[in-house]
């Protein structure tokens, strides 16, 4: 990203000093000519970010199929004797129309331009374009490798620089706890550049309006038009009310998991001591939390319960049961 504003910054004095060298005698108006125009198309690339390779292909080609169109037409009245003004004109607004109609078709893809060139069809050609910007706490949960290898997601994954710089700091950290999860994370990421769906990507980009971690990740998903994959909650809920695309691993963990019913009847073993009076806790292999009533007696034993009601929590999902 600095290679690319000092190119920038280079561009603009280039354009500038041009400016200044073919004023002659009164530079200042060309100098500030050279310099509005350098600003302009600086100020144009950046907003022009979006626009994807495929999109300005099919624009140009449009256009450049427009201006054949029009030249066509424009020899074509050669062959009539009408006079020089009416024809000036008549070519102007022939070239216009049919640039804009080459224009038009352009942007609504390659598989139209078979309406201009019979017998003539571009093959339409997927390519991938969707990014996800990924936070720091959705790499050192792990679980991004596994779902990357299923195939449900296919995208390019953008690791901020900032992002990086906290991992790397967790790595450094003294605490034991915090450098086993700064390591962990950098070989969750050496793991995703292995992966063939996926195109992990560090994003140099600096975010200076806001401080923050998370606030830098949902400017950055924003200004990139991107999705957020992570597994903070707090990052969920502020992402969202931005109206930020999220896509949250533990959202789909929940969606997995198995659906109970009352009524329904399975056996589990009792881990410990519920919250209430009575109560004894066990969990199912994915990690739900199972509530058995009345069955503090029961605890380091399989018992067989049955299931009273479901409890959807933003944490995770509550099944509550008792002893049958």
């Amino acid at each position: 990203m600095l290679s690319l504003n000092i190119l920038r910054g280079c561009f603009i004095l280039i354009c500038t000093a041009t400016g200044y060298s073919f004023g002659g005698q009164d530079p200042y108006f060309l100098t500030v000519v050279g310099f509005a125009v350098s600003v302009s198309m600086v100020v144009f690339e950046t907003l022009a970010r979006k626009i994807s390779l495929k999109g300005l292909s099919s624009t140009v080609f449009g256009v450049i199929l427009g201006l054949i169109l029009a030249k066509i037409f424009s020899d074509a009245l050669k062959l009539f004797s009408i006079p020089d003004n009416i024809t000036y004109t008549v070519r102007t607004f022939v070239t216009l129309i049919f640039v804009y109609l080459g224009l038009t078709l352009g942007l609504k893809g390659r598989s139209e331009f078979n309406l201009v060139i019979p017998y003539v069809k571009f093959k339409k050609q997927e390519i991938r374009e969707e990014e996800v910007v990924v936070d720091t706490s959705c790499i050192i949960d792990g679980r991004i490798v596994d779902i990357v290898k299923t195939g449900f997601l296919e995208a390019r994954f953008i690791v901020p620089r900032f992002v990086l710089n906290e991992l790397h700091a967790l790595a450094d950290s003294t605490d034991h706890m915090k450098r086993q999860k700064g390591k962990r994370g950098i070989e969750i990421l050496h793991s995703l550049k292995k992966e063939p769906n996926i195109e992990v990507k560090i994003s140099d980009e600096e975010i200076s309006v806001v401080k923050s971690v998370d606030e830098k990740i949902v400017k950055l998903a924003q200004d990139m038009g991107a999705a957020i994959l992570t597994t903070d909650y707090n990052l969920n809920r502020i992402a969202q009310l931005q109206g930020t695309k999220v896509l949250n691993i533990n959202d789909l963990v929940n969606a997995l998991k198995p659906t109970f019913v009352a009524g329904e009847r399975f056996s589990i073993k009792l881990m410990k001591e519920g919250k209430e009076q009575n109560q004894a806790i066990g969990y199912l292999e994915d990690g739900t939390m199972v509530v058995v009533e009345n069955a503090k007696w029961q605890i380091g034993k399989m018992v067989n319960i049955e299931v009273i009601s479901v409890l959807q929590s933003p944490s995770g999902r509550i099944v509550f049961t008792k002893l049958v």
